[in-house]
């Protein structure tokens, strides 16, 4: 049966349908032999388009194979002139950092960087509800008026036309070290780096703004020898800024390719040597180990870091990962996290809310290409993580809009969208037509202003813009599997293994696992609706969580006694010294 041609008696207990694992044993035990690499390795690899010559090198990414050279970067070394010759004259440097975790990386990075020479680096954060994101003539303002003599900017400013027109007409040099798309005309700026402007050479545009600083501050220290400024042994060692680098790169999703790779597997080193007191700090209060992977630092660390600038003090970020007195640390991190569990209370209301009114519209109209949720104080700094649970959910694009106290008269919304259905293109159509006040972004994601009473009219366009999207729709459900195993396969020599082809993250996806004929031999609830559960099958029992769904439809297939066929990942379960395997549950499909 073709995937057009399956119905939805095919779909899986989260609505998916599930793809065949497609594996060419031939080529892949060719593969083996070139590389010599175990079939298992090989297979997951190979899988990802390596070539057996590249196998050493994408196994073990070091900067020195993958980084860029500087200088192919459009304006970097203008930059790094400009900003060395600031830092040997003293004068007052500002860092003006977007609110999320690649923006505070970055700025930490940079303030780390000048904090090595003994000077201070000014930071200013914007507030998310008062100023929005990015630059703006007012702050602008406020930092001239305040006597600062130069400002970077980091995760933003390539599309603040009129604030960068602002600095200019009141004599404030701006530099733009940025990562977002952007057209073809270049703002007034003193130098702008960013990998996406058009005319870049460096072929790096899957840099986060973390990566982008990173090759800057290379920039920096070559600049001073090339002065004779400074002498090496006078100059930061660059290798110890990459938990930074790397923390804001996973956080940010920039694929892991290339450089990226390079900055995750080296960051990583970094962070276990336990050198930054913020991830210490915010480790100890939340009650974590201090953080080793990946998962210790996308689904640990960063919603904490992110909490400052969705509820309360944008800066708090940005202040933690620059700090080095754990005193100091300590009291950021227990403010943080604070708002990270405030800011799950919050998602929880929100989400519950939406859903509940997604499910009602689809009652009425099941063949609703988007879907979008309001509600009178939903929270702008949560609106975009509900959108996004939801949009996995319905597994269609979902747009969740705020409006009331807080927000002026526009209602503010965020979309969060499926593969092939280009979002942040369609609401800045909806914009043109008059039907939003503004909006825009990218293929998966965007945000908008609008009057609360176009409600009707944006879901109009909406589902008119993708009328054509079936097939879109289609393939929003399926899902790959990679390999078949047995439970007693799952053990810490395959995890090995899986972890060798790592790390995983955007563009790197993890490799999905099924286990066929499996029986649930318990569960129980932890957490707030997490699910805790033992299976087993002819060959052997496993332990095993799934995330978020004791409510869900995927918890009522995982009821004891049940047989169903599981999907996903093999994950490394550590509690006081010990590793043990887990299987993330991601899926399940009851047996006919």
């Amino acid at each position: 049966m073709s995937e057009q041609e399956t119905s939805d008696t095919d779909l899986s207990a989260r609505g998916l349908r599930w793809i065949e694992p497609d594996i060419n044993t031939e080529a892949v035990a060719e593969y083996a032999r070139q590389s010599g690499l175990d079939e298992v390795l090989a297979a997951l690899i190979y899988s990802r388009g390596v070539a057996a010559k590249d196998v050493d090198a994408f196994l073990h990414p070091t900067l020195k194979t993958f980084c860029p050279d500087p200088s192919s970067f459009a304006d970097m070394d203008k930059a790094a002139a400009e900003i060395g010759q600031a830092l040997l004259e003293n004068r007052k440097v500002c860092v003006f950092a977007d609110y999320d975790v690649d923006g505070a990386t970055s700025a930490a990075q940079l303030n780390r960087y000048f904090r090595h020479f003994g000077r201070e680096l000014f930071l200013y954060v914007p507030d998310r509800l008062k100023e929005g994101y990015g630059p703006s003539p007012d702050a602008f303002q406020s930092l001239k008026d305040d006597g600062v003599e130069l400002v970077i900017t980091v995760d933003c400013g390539a599309a603040a036309v009129d604030a960068l027109d602002h600095a200019r007409n009141i004599g404030l040099p701006v530099i733009v070290l940025d990562h977002h798309l952007m057209g073809a005309s270049i703002p007034n700026c003193l130098a702008l780096v960013n990998p996406n402007r058009q005319d870049c050479s460096s072929g790096q545009g899957h840099l986060a703004a973390a990566g982008v600083v990173f090759v800057l501050l290379i920039a920096l220290n070559r600049y001073f020898r090339t002065q004779k400024a400074m002498t090496g042994s006078e100059l930061p060692e660059l290798m110890s800024y990459l938990d930074l680098c790397a923390l804001g790169t996973l956080c940010d999703m920039a694929p892991l390719k290339g450089v990226n790779r390079a900055f995750v597997v080296q960051g990583l080193k970094q962070v276990a040597q336990d050198q930054s007191v913020g991830l210490l700090a915010l480790s100890q209060v939340s009650g974590r180990s201090a953080p080793r992977r990946v998962g210790d630092l996308t689904f640990g660390i960063g919603p904490q870091l992110n909490a400052g600038g969705r509820l309360g003090d944008p800066w708090l970020a940005t202040r933690l990962l620059s700090a080095e007195d754990m005193g100091e640390a300590l009291s950021l991190a227990e403010q943080l996290n604070s708002l990270n569990e405030a800011r799950k209370a919050v998602e929880n209301d929100i989400l519950d809310a939406a859903r509940r009114q997604i499910e009602l519209s689809l009652e009425h109209n099941p063949n609703q290409k988007v879907l979008i949720a309001m509600g009178e104080g939903w929270h702008p700094g949560v609106i975009g993580i509900v959108a996004g649970r939801l949009k996995d959910e319905f597994h269609k694009p979902v747009i969740v809009i705020g409006h009331g106290d807080g927000f002026g008269e526009l209602a503010k919304g965020s979309a969060r969208s499926v593969q092939n259905m280009n979002i942040g293109e369609a609401i800045s159509a909806a914009a043109t037509q008059g039907i939003l006040v503004s909006g825009g972004g990218h293929a998966m994601a965007g945000g908008l202003s609008m009057e609360p009473e176009n409600l009707e009219r944006l879901s109009a366009f909406m589902n008119d813009y993708f009328a054509e999207d079936v097939q879109s729709l289609v393939e929003a459900r399926n899902v790959k599997i990679d390999l078949d195993v047995m439970a007693s396969s799952l053990t810490l020599d395959l995890l090995t293994v899986v972890e060798q082809a790592g790390p995983y993250g955007a563009g790197a996806l993890k490799p999905l696992f099924r286990i066929r004929d499996a029986i649930i031999h318990s569960r129980r609830i932890v957490g707030a609706n997490h699910l805790k559960v033992s299976f087993g099958d002819e060959s052997g029992r496993c332990d095993a969580i799934a995330w978020r769904c004791a409510d869900r439809p995927l918890g009522d297939a995982l009821l004891q006694g049940q047989k169903v066929d599981l999907i996903g990942y093999i994950e490394r379960n550590s509690w006081q010294g010990r590793d043990a395997v887990q299987f993330e549950i991601f899926d399940a499909m009851k047996n006919s």
